[in-house]
This record gives structure tokens, C-alpha cells and sequence, in this order.
């Protein structure tokens, strides 16, 4: 075979068997790919995900929320301790003003999964306040507790090793 027919070979060779052509293509194909796969990604989790239970206004690049429930709480100098049980789940007042009289409501929201958090109702008990339910302690907590009226609240992370945590207010310093 003369070097001449092996270079006709190659110019008759469609375009489609080229590499070159193959990556002129591949190229912005995925970029477009990817990007849409980006913006659905994006769009499925805008907003709806929040690990924060509190009612926050945007504004621009702005967020606002309400932090008198937790001034009141650093006004009362309340702080107290959930434990867990098989059964159910208790509070304790360790220092503050606490109405002894009134419900709680023990706030559990998983750090990244909305559709498991939930809210445990707490009936007043000789030692603090007590909910009977079952709550799932394989992963990490983001706790609040709050008056039933929503006057005050303390907040902590419960630890899925820990079988019980610290609850404080929000605010530092003192009042």
C-alpha cells in the first residue's frame, strides 16, 4: 500500500468516526446538561428547607425575625434540661421563672429533613413537664422549647449519643 492511498483513506473517513467532532459536540452538551440538573437541584430546595423553626421576613439579602421570645426567656433567666426516656421525653427547670402551670411545646427539627420534625406537647408534672412519644434519637436535634403562648423560648442541639440536653435562650449576656 502506497503512503498516497492511506492519506485518501483518511479524508474519505465521514465525520462522525473524527474525535474532534465528538467533543465539539460533547462539550457544550454537558455544560447544558449540567447546568439545567443545577438549576432543578436548586429550584427543589429554595427556601422550603430551613433548619430554623422561627417565622423569618426576607427582604433583599435581609432576614428579620422576631428575637423577643428569646429575650424574654434571657429576661426570666430561665435554662433547663430535656431528657429522653424509651417512651417519652421530660423537661426539667434548671434556674428561671417558670409558670408551672402552663403547657409546653418541645420543638425537635432535624437538621436537614423538614418532613421529620415535629412538636411534642409537654403537660406540667411534679418534676417539670413530661410528653409521652417515641421520638427517633439516631441523628442530631435542633431543640426548642417555648411557652404555649409563644411568650419565651430556649433553644440547644441534641446529640443522638446524648441522652439529654441543655436548653438556654438564644440571646447571650445578661439582661
Amino acid at each position: 500500500m502506497s503512503p498516497q492511498n492511506s492519506e485518501n483513506d483518511v479524508m474519505k473517513r465521514p465525520p462522525w468516526r473524527e474525535p474532534m467532532v465528538w467533543l465539539v459536540a460533547a462539550i457544550p452538551t454537558a455544560a447544558v446538561i449540567g447546568t439545567i440538573a443545577l438549576f432543578v437541584v436548586a429550584s427543589r430546595s429554595s427556601g422550603t428547607d430551613d433548619s430554623v423553626d422561627a417565622s423569618v421576613q426576607r427582604t433583599a439579602q435581609v432576614q428579620v425575625t422576631n428575637l423577643g421570645p428569646d429575650a424574654a426567656a434571657q429576661r426570666l433567666g430561665l435554662t433547663a434540661v430535656v431528657r429522653r426516656a424509651p417512651k417519652f421525653v421530660e423537661v426539667v427547670p434548671v434556674k428561671g421563672q417558670f409558670n408551672r402551670n402552663a403547657g409546653l411545646v418541645l420543638a425537635l427539627n432535624h437538621p436537614a429533613r423538614a418532613e421529620l420534625d415535629r412538636n411534642i406537647a409537654l403537660k406540667p408534672t411534679k418534676t417539670g413537664w413530661r410528653g409521652d412519644q417515641d421520638v427517633d434519637f439516631s441523628h442530631d436535634w435542633n431543640v426548642q422549647l417555648r411557652e404555649e403562648g409563644g411568650n419565651w423560648r430556649l433553644q440547644g442541639r441534641w446529640v443522638a449519643s446524648q441522652q439529654a440536653t441543655f436548653l438556654q435562650p438564644a440571646l447571650e449576656g445578661t439582661p
